[in-house]
């Protein structure tokens, strides 16, 4: 029985002309040179560091590894993790959770010692007593740096560990997912964001992004204004006297839009590149000569990989850019991520679809300005796997939604389609999370449309106001209206499809919803005067009552923005609180929760299920004591595919024999 996901490392070539991998077993790994693999093994509570040396044959696209070379071995007792290293600098940087007195060797004793407190109780003293799935403990993620060397042949591991963010309240990478993306080296600084100290972390989303040698000794220097939101993604470009990350500019909203900001290390200037573009950039870095910047982006449910110049620095701060181009799309379709610049004019990166998971792709010829690009799928994940299901690629559509602006969606046909057949077939309206999201091109283990498709149902997704990847005012308008706009939407949307599908049996649906969505499913089933016609509703993760997830919720500054100010201030949570209007309810609903969901507490789904069940609606509760927001284990993912389906079916059968 598969109880877990393991994690395999794959080698593949980029110069030869197949997708032919070579597998080693790991999961933590990384380049030391262009022949010299590391990775990170873990016996009896310690860490070591091992290299592979690495050869290919002839016109082989096959790799050959040494045995593994035992290199050093990290502290016991602590669980290093997020490695990069500078060849040129000869120094590895990696995070590690650590206590207050942030030193590596004490972490042994130190939880020893506190899982023999005596004691299970936590004390709190400030507002993020738990995040996402974790009750907040006395440890916290620190950087550390330690020397890598080569000498005749030998890699050798330094025995001190630096801690270059000493005397500070700095904690990276930043909590619950943050990781390599955090921060930033070259061979003398590390380049990394942080939560602002001076705020409480729960009640604020704001950022600082700092510059400090690599082996610490100096206090950092803070590049960013302190007064914006979140950053994310700092580089250093080659030269080392630019940086880059990616800048929100309202504290308290964790989807404003994402500028991409340059600091020229050698002029103290901090500019703003593109700052016209109605886009949100992701994962970015400097080109190999520092002249561009690539990075990935959402643009109408696709993420697309783009492309930028970097201007000449303004002479003084403030001061208008003369010449601001706008990013360059390179791909136009499906989920791209993971965007990094190779040399040669080279991107690789990784590219999902609703048909494919995800791939490694190339692009070549940025060099070369005069020929066109070069694209090719470098591995080939699922392929052969996926290939005869009868997977739908989708069809896009596009109506007037409310206000009178263009909506986007997808429409997957169910399995067994054939044009011109004379069927009726039943239909699932799912309904994405966030509400600041999307249901975009890509595949999933979760959620994923295709499944659903293959069940016989017509699968439809649209993305309403609050959804990404359309605009930041598309995005923004769903702020204070999570029962407005959005759900004059889905409405029309809905309409549309019915009237755009005559195949689909209007007597024969259901929605599905998560988060948001699931708000949805339980704002719909106090709303019958929308008129869905829905058969059966499935919530998974849903606000219940909307004033208590004011209260209960771990980021609290998310709720105080969505509603306009915490419960107590703003009207905006009794307006929007699908607990009002139970005396509405009677439309058959599946309730799912999780136990260690913090962004929507356990409560929440209990709540809706004894409505339920006291107003005599057909429902059932199917509950996941270890899980989180997302179901994760293989065994209870489908455990929750197969309630789902069975719970759909049962009320939207056909009557035919």
């Amino acid at each position: 029985m598969i109880s877990r996901s393991d994690k395999t490392i794959h080698l593949f070539s980029l110069s030869g002309h197949g997708p032919t991998t070579t597998k080693l077993e790991g999961s933590s790994a990384f380049w030391l040179d262009s022949r010299t693999l590391a990775r990170i093994t873990e016996k009896d509570g310690t860490q070591t560091l091992e290299t592979f040396d690495i050869s290919s044959g002839g016109d082989s696209l096959e790799f050959s590894f040494s045995s593994a070379n035992l290199v050093g071995s990290f502290p016991k007792g602590i669980s290093a993790d997020n490695f990069q290293y500078t060849q040129e600098g000869e120094m590895l940087v990696f995070s590690a959770l650590v206590y207050p007195d942030y030193d590596l060797q004490t972490v042994a004793d130190q939880n020893k010692a506190y899982e023999e407190r005596g004691t299970t109780a936590y004390v709190f003293d400030d507002t993020f007593v738990r995040h996402w799935d974790t009750w907040r403990g006395p440890k916290k993620s620190r950087l550390f740096s330690v020397s890598l060397t080569k000498g005749k042949g030998i890699w050798e591991l330094g025995s001190e560990f630096f801690r270059p963010l000493l005397d500070t309240e700095h904690f990276t990478p930043v909590e619950p997912f943050g990781g390599t993306e955090d921060f930033s080296i070259n061979r003398t600084h590390i380049l990394y964001t942080t939560k602002d100290p001076s705020v409480p972390e729960s009640l604020h989303t704001r950022q600082n992004v700092y510059l400090v040698p690599i082996k610490g000794g100096e206090k950092p220097k803070h590049l960013t204004s302190g007064t914006q939101g979140a950053t994310h993604s700092p580089a250093l470009n080659p030269g080392g006297d630019k940086a880059v990350w990616l800048e929100m500019k309202r504290d308290g909203y964790e989807s404003d839009h994402s500028s991409i900001v340059i600091y020229d290390l050698q002029k103290d200037i901090r500019f703003v590149v593109a700052k016209n573009w109605d886009r949100s950039p992701d994962g970015i870095a400097f080109s190999h000569d520092g002249s561009n910047l690539v990075f990935t982006a959402g643009d109408h449910g696709h993420i697309k990989v783009f492309t930028v110049s970097v201007p000449p620095t303004p002479s003084v701060q403030g001061e208008e850019l003369q010449e601001d181009p706008d990013p360059v799309s390179l791909t136009e379709f499906h989920a791209a991520t993971g965007a990094r610049v190779l040399p040669g004019g080279r991107i690789l990166y990784t590219a999902s679809s609703l048909v494919s998971p995800n791939n490694a792709h190339l692009i070549s010829g940025l060099d070369k300005p005069d020929q066109p690009l070069e694209f090719r799928r470098v591995t080939d994940f699922g392929i052969s796997e996926l290939e005869g299901k009868g997977l739908d690629p989708g069809e896009e559509i596009w109506f007037a939604g409310a206000q009178d602006i263009q909506v986007h969606g997808f429409v997957l046909k169910p399995k067994g389609w054939v044009e011109g057949k004379k069927k009726k077939y039943p239909a699932v309206f799912l309904i994405h999370g966030g509400p600041q999201g999307a249901w975009e091109d890509s595949w999933s283990t979760r959620w994923n449309p295709n499944v659903f498709s293959q069940q016989g149902y017509f699968t439809v997704f649209i993305n309403p106001t609050g959804s990404t990847t359309y605009g930041q005012n598309f995005t923004d308008a769903i702020t204070e209206d999570w029962g407005g706009k959005p759900f004059v939407d889905l409405q029309l949307g809905w309409k549309y499809i019915l009237d755009a599908y005559p195949e689909i049996d209007p007597q024969r649906t259901a929605a599905a919803g998560a988060s948001w969505g699931g708000f949805a499913i339980n704002w719909i089933q106090g709303h019958p005067e929308y008129n869905f016609g829905f058969k059966a509703l499935v919530c998974h993760d849903g606000v219940f009552d909307t004033h208590y997830n004011g209260f209960s919720t771990d980021e609290l500054y998310f709720f105080n923005h969505d509603f306009g100010g915490p419960p107590w201030s703003s009207k905006t949570p009794d307006k929007f609180n699908p607990s009002r209007f139970v005396g509405n309810w009677g439309t058959p609903q599946l309730v799912i929760h999780s136990g260690k969901d913090f962004r929507l507490p356990e409560t929440d789904g209990i709540g809706a299920f004894h409505a339920l069940q006291q107003r005599g609606v057909p429902s059932r509760f199917l509950y996941f004591p270890d899980e989180n927001h997302w179901v994760l284990n293989p065994q209870n993912s489908l455990k929750w595919h197969f309630e789902v389906f069975k719970w759909i079916a049962e009320f939207t059968a056909s009557d035919e024999k």
